[in-house]
């Protein structure tokens, strides 16, 4: 079957920018042509006249609860999530139950990701065994078995020796480490950002230095083994300082913020809004610009959502009470494109952000050239939408930014050729 995707504005950074034909013949890029060269017949015409065509955008950071806790999302449901923000692939965390820390866990969720027939599901496993932080796993076989980094997300490996001997072992095999950095001794109890507004909900406050000092730990082990290490979910200015000067002295450091970092500040909690509140928590407005910065001049790699639902009753408590995460799959893109409309980046260093260095930093290429897998995603960057997160394919509401006005929003998904999702 030969699809045709006609008259789109392709941008592809680095390989293409302008208004191009893009031909797909079982499932890959046959060719791309300028309007009305290629006279070959279709099977399937799209019609992307007035919309941008990108490579397939990439979420290097979601939790998608299953197995363990379906109740909550299932890989079915936030790769749908997936797929109608415009994501033709996710990395996956390992904090599922069981935890994703042995190879048939890993080979489970590949499995159930094709079931699903969506968006690409690539698992991130855990470092250690039972993310417990004191016994690394068997990284040859959780590789073998389709593991593409290594991360015991939503817990810091406590141990700077764990982490060293974590990084020497990941990187025989050609493996990396994502890490969450969070200095617990230093949070003592805190729910939210420390600063003013805490103060004043009388609320325990998170330090910017319990990230930062671990930012610092990581870069120091990395630069010492000559290892790889991604630095996860970014959220103040002291950490993307020491990652731009780490990339200056040419450790190999790589870095991911969240759009709830470039677009919320502590405000947000408001009068106790659980919504807003996940780890690390939102910070300052100097943070804020900082994270912006931190885009715009590449010392942060990625924008990533670290989508991580939660059912309502979870949410409906107290404050201290209730879990860390919101989803993000299905605003994301409107509300990076923001930073495009406001003069902060160029659609096309969007693009790079969202998709290109993800896949970099994973280990391959998707570029929009003839043999390569036809993931592509299409966007509207003109229309306005309101967020209504009772309309999500997320099994979870637990978003901040319902009734926000967006501008700008993917209109279809096609992961190998396929159409998997169109507006």
């Amino acid at each position: 079957m030969q699809m045709k995707i006609e008259n789109g504005h392709v941008l592809d950074p680095g390989n293409m920018d302008g208004i191009r034909d893009i031909w797909i013949h079982d499932g890959r890029i046959a060719a791309v042509t300028e309007p009305g060269e290629c006279r070959d017949r279709a099977d399937e015409i799209f019609d992307a006249t007035g919309l941008v065509v990108t490579p397939g955008l990439i979420d290097m950071h979601v939790h998608l609860r299953e197995p363990g806790q379906e109740y909550k999302e299932t890989i079915e449901t936030g790769c749908r999530a997936a797929v109608r923000g415009g994501f033709t692939a996710v990395c996956c965390m390992p904090n599922t139950r069981p935890v994703n820390d042995h190879a048939g866990v890993t080979a489970w969720i590949i499995a159930q990701a094709k079931k699903a027939g969506l968006a690409r599901v690539y698992p991130v496993a855990a470092i250690s065994r039972g993310l417990e932080g004191s016994q690394l796993n068997e990284y040859a076989d959780l590789k073998s078995a389709g593991a593409i980094a290594l991360s015991d997300d939503g817990m810091p490996v406590n141990s700077g020796q764990m982490m060293r001997r974590a990084m020497e072992y990941a990187k025989a095999f050609d493996l990396f480490l994502i890490s969450h950095c969070e200095d617990l001794s230093l949070v003592a109890g805190g729910v939210m950002n420390e600063g003013e507004t805490a103060t004043r909900l009388g609320l325990g406050g998170i330090p910017n230095i319990s990230e930062y000092l671990m930012v610092q730990r990581e870069i120091g082990l990395a630069e010492w083994t000559g290892s790889r290490i991604h630095i996860a979910h970014v959220s103040t200015r002291e950490s993307v300082q020491a990652i731009r000067e780490a990339k200056a002295r040419g450790v190999q450091v790589t870095a991911e913020t969240a759009p709830h970092y470039f677009s919320l500040t502590d405000e947000a909690v408001g009068r106790y809004n659980t919504a807003a509140k996940m780890n690390p928590p939102l910070r300052s407005e100097a943070d804020r610009r900082a994270i912006i910065d931190g885009l715009a001049d590449g010392t942060l790699d990625c924008i990533a959502t670290d989508h991580a639902p939660h059912a309502s009753m979870e949410k409906n408590v107290p404050f201290d009470e209730a879990p860390n995460g919101i989803i993000g799959l299905e605003t994301s893109l409107g509300l990076s494109l923001k930073l495009v409309h406001d003069g902060f980046l160029s659609l096309k260093d969007l693009i790079r952000v969202m998709s290109k260095n993800p896949a970099r930093i994973l280990g391959f290429t998707n570029d929009l050239t003839p043999g390569a897998l036809a993931d592509l995603t299409l966007m509207d960057t003109a229309a306005f939408w309101e967020v209504d997160p009772s309309a999500f394919a997320s099994l979870s509401r637990n978003t901040p930014f319902g009734g926000w006005q967006l501008h700008g929003q993917a209109v279809a998904t096609i992961v190998e050729g396929r159409v998997v999702f169109r507006k």
